[in-house]
């Protein structure tokens, strides 16, 4: 059983004894099942029926109801990435990793935004420029998000348990060097993965500041200075790059 079940399981039952010491404990508010006026009797028996459906349901659902892992081909939207991200906060490894690839997502939709207000001072939106600039940071997005996807697919697949116990002295003494070293082989390429991954979004993140930085620095822009422009063109290389490993 995982640990942190068995913390919540324990919350769950102390937090019901609290409940039921504070109700009808004498020297606290003292509800009475028995001898006590009708209106009491009554609350004392729901609360008691309540603790019980709470007590019964609860330590069911975390004894023995799965949690449903979200498929990535359901993933559409940023929230949908940032639950099946938050799903996998369980596995302690990544704890760090999730919450930064988490950041990377805010700052992401935060250079977006300021890239499309600082689009609009300089072009209308119906402008062959501004089209140009959104799709390339569109498809740029797009590219962050598979990152993301290919990241979320490894939590999903990573078996932290798994890891742990292949690293303990009790998988030394029943294994050989040899199969322990080819098992753990495989667990830090999922690592190494996702490590990975995250620094290629940073230099998606670091491209949009580049963009970001040479359109602060033009007033207009013709169609043939856009392809010229140095972080344009560094997108453009990376959205190509990125289609020939599809």
């Amino acid at each position: 059983m995982q640990s942190e079940k068995i913390i919540k399981l324990a919350v769950l039952n102390l937090g019901l004894a609290v409940l039921e010491i504070i109700f009808f404990s004498e020297g606290l508010l003292g509800i009475q099942l028995r001898g006590g006026r009708a209106f009491e009797t009554a609350l004392g028996v729901t609360i008691v029926v309540l603790s019980f459906v709470i007590f019964i349901m609860g330590n069911y659902k975390l004894l023995f109801e799965k949690e449903e892992i979200i498929n990535t081909v359901n993933l559409n939207t940023t929230a949908d990435y940032i639950e099946a991200l938050k799903q996998n906060k369980s596995k302690k490894l990544f704890t760090k990793d999730i919450d930064n690839i988490l950041e990377q997502i805010d700052r992401f939709n935060n250079k977006k935004e300021t890239i499309k207000d600082m689009l609009l001072q300089k072009f209308n939106d119906d402008e062959l420029s501004y089209s140009k600039f959104e799709g390339t940071v569109l498809d740029i997005e797009h590219i962050f998000y598979i990152n993301i996807k290919s990241i979320i697919n490894k939590l999903n697949a990573f078996d932290e348990e798994d890891y742990n116990f292949i690293k303990s002295s009790e998988a030394q003494e029943n294994y050989s060097p040899k199969f322990i070293k080819n098992k753990r082989s495989i667990y830090h390429e999922y690592i190494s993965f996702i490590k990975d991954s995250i620094e290629d979004n940073e230099v998606i993140l670091l491209k949009l500041d580049k963009l970001l930085l040479e359109i602060s620095r033009f007033n207009s822009l013709e169609d043939g200075e856009i392809e010229q422009m140095g972080a344009m063109k560094e997108i453009d290389e990376l959205i190509k790059q990125t289609k020939l490993f599809k």
